[in-house]
């Protein structure tokens, strides 16, 4: 039988309720632990410490003043003297209990430990799942530009607090490298929240970072706590920082430096305890002078800067990466896995994938739904091999304007693997203006 994992040590001042407070912990499914006072008692690895002090109280206070666990600690006497009570709070006590009167108090505050202990329990384990699944040895890749970066990353992870900012292209896996960062560190019991900077319109990304109070606009008919305040004590990544509207910019920068938020709406602000890490496709230095991009934020971001390398600079992992993907993409379809043969090795290794991994896996999904199954057809693959672009590019003509421009629109955003952002980047239009061509209005 496993031993349970909630441990509580009762040191004994007396044997005063000693067996009604073990049948409590024992009850609640944690190990009751048992210490003499003189013994030198508590132990490192107690989630509680239950001082058992009846007739003793004034001993067990001298205990509480020099004890210096860190684990949750309770005097438990018989005086009802809410003087004793006071003063075990004074030196450190989470709460005094007197028995028997005080017994169904003392079993609910147990009981509430109980469930926080095993909510931690549960978090470690979901932590080292996704630390086995998303974790820097979990990114596909033997090349040397790839493993120099997961190595600066491995070394900063542990650090708690640092401020990280991801560049690369598009599809080179900056979340991938955001997930490895916060499961690598002390934070990944803690929640990852994810937010795309240019996914939320301007008008709503400050109620979403920040969170509202009721009434603050309208629609605003309850409050509600914005993602800083739901990654307290987690990580914070806030990709394509570099779409952050200019007017959040200040308000972005007072949160990461005083640790606090203000909700919209309100007036009081709220503490919050968040590893910020940021991503962006585009230079933000050439941003900054721009005047796209506040420098004293930019400044507060690029603590450390972590920077992926496109796919064509991976000398190697282009084969790596499409025989992981071939084999996945059939398992979960419930296909055979086709063989990855030489013509096609060819093929993938001469593109040179604009979109980066996302773009090489969209196209070997491509072609291992729509080979028979157990083969892979090279029909997508001749075409990146020939330089071509596949047929579904191709522009209609002679066809009425409006429907060559949204498919010229249509076009690059398949090109970028559905990154609308990144194909308006390209076109040189804006997010809104590459919605209303997709749309087919080419009013401005």
């Amino acid at each position: 039988m496993a031993e349970p994992e909630w441990r509580v040590e009762m040191i004994l001042f007396s044997d005063s309720f000693r067996a009604s407070v073990a049948g409590v912990v024992e009850e609640l499914g944690g190990a009751a632990l048992e210490s003499r006072a003189d013994t030198g008692a508590g132990r490192a690895s107690a989630d509680v410490l239950l001082i058992l002090a009846g007739g003793s109280e004034a001993d067990g206070l001298d205990f509480l003043a020099e004890s210096g666990s860190a684990a949750p600690r309770f005097l438990i006497g018989a005086a009802t003297d809410h003087r004793i009570a006071a003063a075990a709070i004074q030196s450190g006590a989470r709460d005094y209990f007197a028995l028997p009167d005080d017994l169904d108090l003392l079993r609910r505050c147990l009981e509430r430990l109980a469930r926080e202990s095993a909510a931690k329990v549960e978090a470690g384990r979901f932590a080292d799942a996704e630390r086995r699944a998303t974790g820097f040895e979990a990114i596909l890749g033997t090349s040397a530009a790839l493993r120099s970066t997961l190595d600066q990353g491995a070394r900063i992870a542990p650090l708690r607090d640092l401020s990280v900012l991801i560049g690369g292209e598009t599809g080179t896996g900056k979340e991938l490298l955001a997930r490895a960062l916060h499961y690598g560190s002390p934070r990944a019991g803690s929640p990852f929240v994810e937010v795309n900077c240019a996914a939320i319109p301007a008008n709503l990304l400050e109620s979403e970072l920040f969170g509202h109070e009721r009434g603050a606009f309208t629609g605003a008919v309850a409050a509600k706590p914005g993602l800083f305040e739901i990654a307290h004590g987690g990580t914070l990544f806030l990709d394509e920082i570099g779409s952050l509207p200019l007017e959040l910019q200040p308000k972005l920068l007072r949160a990461l430096e005083t640790r606090s938020i203000r909700r919209v709406g309100g007036q009081q602000p709220r503490q919050v305890d968040v590893r910020v890490v940021a991503a962006s496709h585009v230079d933000l230095g050439q941003a900054v002078r721009r005047g796209e991009f506040r420098e004293d934020l930019y400044y507060r971001l690029n603590v450390v800067q972590l920077v992926l390398p496109p796919l064509r600079d991976r000398e190697g992992d282009v084969e790596v990466l499409a025989r992981t993907f071939v084999e996945r993409i059939a398992s979960a379809y419930g296909l055979p896995v086709p063989d990855l043969g030489g013509d096609a090795r060819a093929a993938l290794r001469a593109h040179r994938w604009p979109g980066n991994v996302r773009e090489l896996r969209n196209v070997l999904e491509r072609a291992v739904v729509l080979s028979p199954p157990g083969t892979l057809r090279l029909g997508p693959l001749e075409e990146l091999r020939a330089g071509r672009q596949p047929e579904t590019g191709v522009l209609p003509f002679p066809a009425p304007l409006a429907e060559i421009v949204r498919t010229a629109a249509q076009s690059m955003l398949d090109l970028t693997g559905g990154n609308k952002s990144e194909a308006a980047r390209r076109l040189g239009i804006s997010r809104p203006r590459l919605q209303r061509l997709l749309d087919g209005n080419l009013e401005e």
